[in-house]
């Protein structure tokens, strides 16, 4: 009995492993440009505050990261108008990046005048573009499914502390919050 207990705690450190491995993972340099085309570089322009970063690098996970764009706007970016209420209790960065590589680097700039267009003044400074080649990025973040948006949770230091991918789910946000709670 008592090897199995402990064959069973062997298997869940083992299991465990990977995920603390990406647990001390940096995310990746990557220079964006902001809608009014000012340049962050990224993690850098993010220390010293948990980031929120979702990214997308095909049309088809568009919709799936748009999913998100109100939950995360109503829990990390609006502020309330009304004293003595506030709905953003998180003092965190949030940022949704569109990735461009290749000869879809051209489309960049009329999604970015399309964006500018369309977009809600306050949602501005959190969508950002990235031209350039993709693959690094893909290999370093396991961005494994072209059309699924991935979502990163950054400490102070640019460290990954919690990934998820695809359409915004409630569990989701728990996670990510119950996250930022600890924090």
């Amino acid at each position: 009995m008592r090897s199995l207990s402990y064959l069973t705690f062997a298997l869940v450190v083992l299991v465990s492993l990977p995920s603390l491995g990406q647990m001390s993972q940096s995310f990746p340099n990557m220079e964006v440009t902001r809608l009014n085309d000012e340049v962050l570089n990224l993690p850098q322009d993010t220390k010293g505050k948990y980031t929120l970063i979702g990214l997308s690098y095909s049309k088809k996970s568009e919709d799936e990261l748009v999913s998100w764009f109100n939950p995360v706007y109503q829990t990390f970016i609006h502020k309330s108008e009304k004293p003595g209420l506030f709905s953003n209790a998180y003092d965190v960065n949030v940022y949704f990046i569109a990735m461009f590589a290749g000869v879809n680097k051209a489309a960049a700039g009329p999604v970015k005048k399309k964006m500018r267009k369309h977009s809600d003044p306050e949602l501005e400074p959190h969508l950002l573009f990235y031209k350039g080649e993709i693959k690094s990025f893909k290999k370093t973040l396991k961005l494994d499914r072209k059309d699924t948006p991935y979502f990163f949770v950054l400490d102070e230091s640019g460290q990954i502390v919690y990934t998820t991918s695809g359409a915004y789910s409630q569990n989701k946000m728990d996670s990510v919050e119950e996250l930022l709670e600890d924090w």
